[in-house]
């Protein structure tokens, strides 16, 4: 019973953390956008040993 209640609380969305996620996007984006931060082709991340 104990360890069934742990699984289902780390299956559960965390509202608080998701909302610090959602911020950060936005501002990553808003950066690149604006030409302050550079993209980083997939090719290359996906290629990196």
């Amino acid at each position: 019973m104990v360890v069934e209640r742990l699984i289902k609380s780390l299956d559960e969305p965390d509202r608080y953390l998701d909302a610090i996620w959602v911020g950060e996007t936005e501002k990553r984006l808003n950066a690149y956008r604006a030409g302050n931060l550079a993209g980083i082709p997939m090719e290359e991340i996906f290629n990196e040993e």
